[in-house]
Parts: structure tokens; C-alpha cells; sequence
């Protein structure tokens, strides 16, 4: 039987979209009068809702009833690549190695989203996607304990996947990891993974130092 979401949970939901996707920019004010009003609920949930984006390091506190879009600074960046760094090749070699039938199914039909949406040059759609391929993976590595490690960093990590504006060629990256996983490759999911991060880094030092 499906869940009722709350209404709590349908506004935490309903700004962390917005954050993630860029609809409200860094540093923006969330002020709890104005986003009850805007959302059309009491203030109540929107109190919750800017606690539990607080745990969740999306937004950041400010006193009297209102807070901010946190704004990351090069080191939170920086600590989010090196957690990146230690983690992601073991999620992908353990899901090479552990992958069930219907988990690579799930995540075919993820990546196909994922390249429809890319293709189509649907950014905030193909972001989404992205970050829901690496959930995946970290499901099919079918360990819990690094599941329980991932789960209080997955909205961080959602935010730095989605900065890159190379739509496609993170989707083919994703379709070779995709590959390494279905043959249960490990050294070439393992190897992957690395290049992977790396061009990851490199994309969002392009995005945040132009030419």
C-alpha cells in the first residue's frame, strides 16, 4: 500500500528540487511566512521542512524565521570530491561484482532516461537522472553500511553531480559504467570509475572558472 506523503515531506521534497535544480539560486532568503504563503500551507511544515534541509546541508539558518540556499565554497567542494574520491570506486566495483538481474534492469531504465533527457537537452531532467544512476549503483553494491554512510550525503552529492553542463558525455560515461557493471567487469568498473571522477572535476572547474 502506497505511502501518504505528508504535508511536511511534500514541502522538504518540493525546495530541495528547487535548490538542486537552481530554481532558487545560493544565498537566496527562505523566509517561512513568505514560502507558507507561496506553498499555501501553515508555517508549521515549512519550519520542518527548512530543519530537515538544514540536516541534509542544503540550507543554512539564519535567525527570526528564516534561513538561506547554502552556498558552497571551494572547500565543501573540495570535501565533497575527496568523500567522492574514497567512495565511488567501491560502490562501482562492489556493483560489478554483487548486481542482480532486476537491479540492472532498474538501472538500464535509468540510463535510458537519462540519455533521452540529455539528448533532448533537458539539463534539469538529465541532472536528476545522473544522480539517480549513482544512487543505483550504490544499491546494487548491496552494502549496508555504506548505504547508511551515502544516505546523509546524498543531497550534497546530488548538488555537485548536477554541476557539469556536458549533458551527453556524462551519459555515455555512464553508459560504459553501465556496461562494466551488466558483465560484471570489477577492474573495468573499478577503472572507470576513477576516469569518471576525474573528468567530473575537471567539468566543474570548467563551469566554475571560464575562460
Amino acid at each position: 500500500m502506497e505511502t501518504r506523503e505528508s504535508e511536511t515531506e511534500r514541502v522538504t521534497r518540493r525546495l530541495r528540487d528547487e535548490i538542486l535544480d537552481g530554481v532558487r539560486a545560493p544565498g537566496e532568503r527562505l523566509v517561512e511566512r513568505e514560502l507558507a504563503t507561496a506553498l499555501d500551507v501553515s508555517r508549521v511544515p515549512v519550519r520542518e521542512a527548512l530543519k530537515a534541509l538544514v540536516g541534509e546541508g542544503l540550507v543554512t539558518l539564519r535567525p527570526r524565521s528564516w534561513a538561506v540556499v547554502r552556498t558552497f565554497t571551494d572547500s565543501d567542494i573540495a570535501d565533497l570530491l575527496e568523500v567522492r574520491t574514497a567512495f565511488e570506486p567501491l560502490t562501482f566495483r562492489l556493483a560489478a561484482e554483487r548486481r542482480t538481474r532486476e537491479g540492472l534492469d532498474r538501472l538500464q531504465a535509468t540510463l535510458d532516461e537519462h540519455f533521452e533527457a540529455a539528448t533532448a537537452g533537458n539539463a534539469v531532467l538529465a541532472r536528476r537522472k545522473a544522480a539517480d544512476f549513482h544512487e543505483l549503483v550504490t544499491e546494487l553494491a548491496s552494502n549496508e553500511l555504506l548505504v547508511e554512510i551515502e544516505r546523509p550525503l546524498r543531497s550534497r552529492i546530488r548538488w555537485l553531480l548536477a554541476q557539469h553542463d556536458d549533458l551527453l558525455g556524462v551519459a555515455r560515461q555512464h553508459r560504459e559504467l553501465f556496461t562494466a557493471i551488466a558483465n560484471r567487469d570489477v577492474d573495468l568498473a573499478d577503472r572507470l570509475a576513477g576516469e569518471h571522477l576525474a573528468q567530473a572535476q575537471q567539468l566543474l572547474r570548467d563551469l566554475r572558472n571560464p575562460a
